[in-house]
């Protein structure tokens, strides 16, 4: 059997999101689903911050790698507030939602 080596592919975020910002018909369709890839960024960013793969969260969370990976991907779902507190949970945080009166101007 071959020895197999995990070897990650480098992602340079901000090189993608500027390409992306440049094709047409991005704009209207990402400003629309600002809130959902804020939450689905902050997701990501806590889970790394736990040092936690897509697996071991799902293991803490009682559910699967592909509900997790659904999860965090936004647009494509919409989680009930009890899922995201075992998710926080599950990656060593405290859930907050606040909303935020509109600036008058």
């Amino acid at each position: 059997m071959p020895d197999l080596k995990f070897n990650p592919v480098v992602h340079d975020h901000q090189k993608s999101w500027v390409k992306a910002q440049k094709r047409e018909g991005f704009t209207e369709p990402y400003e629309a689903l600002e809130l959902e890839y804020l939450l689905a960024s902050q997701m990501l960013k806590a889970r790394a911050r736990a040092g936690l793969t897509q697996d071991a969260v799902a293991e803490r969370m009682g559910t699967t790698k592909s509900a997790i990976s659904r999860l965090e991907s936004a647009g494509k779902h919409a989680p009930s507030l009890a899922t995201l507190k075992r998710y926080a949970q599950a990656v060593g945080c405290e859930l907050q939602i606040k909303l935020v009166p509109h600036q008058a101007g």
